[in-house]
């Protein structure tokens, strides 16, 4: 009788075909961090999301993108929606199946709407020090939504694909 060895595929440490963009993404992983509401959190944010994007193998550049769109997302949620309420948590849910990242940041405030947030590249608002996290999040990444959470709050899901 011949006993084959099982083989296994590291994805995350697999090199990339020279003629794809990335490296395959792992299918169906989801990690979930609840956070307290304050600013020291979103370094934590980040680095989950960091790992969590190299193990499914996503590439430097979209691992840049999520990590930017994600620390201003956990900021967002922190400081408006939240308002630092250490009594008040914040939820990332993060997920990657089907060629794509899905990132879902939930906070416990009141809500918005972003269509009320003053655009960042009018000459106006140039100068100003604060305001331009919904614009990064909507440049790196290809897909975001904000919807109002069944128990109040709002929840920013955005997607990243391969």
């Amino acid at each position: 009788m011949l006993h084959e060895r099982p083989r296994s595929l590291n994805i995350a440490a697999a090199e990339p075909d020279p003629g794809e963009k990335g490296r395959a993404f792992v299918t169906d992983q989801t990690t979930r961090l609840v956070l307290p509401s304050h600013v020291e959190a979103v370094a934590d944010a980040a680095a989950a999301v960091t790992d969590f994007i190299r193990n499914c193998g996503a590439s430097e550049e979209v691992g840049f993108g999520v990590e930017m769109a994600v620390r201003e997302a956990v900021t967002n949620a922190v400081v408006h929606g939240n308002q630092e309420d250490e009594a008040k948590s914040v939820e990332v849910i993060l997920n990657c199946h089907d060629n794509e990242l899905e990132v879902e940041v939930r906070d416990q405030g009141p809500g918005f709407d972003p269509q009320d947030v003053p655009d960042p590249t009018d000459p106006a608002n140039l100068l100003k020090t604060s305001g331009r996290g919904i614009f990064l999040m909507r440049t790196f990444m290809d897909d975001i939504q904000w919807l109002p959470t069944p128990e109040g709050g709002t929840a920013v899901r955005m997607i990243k694909k391969r």
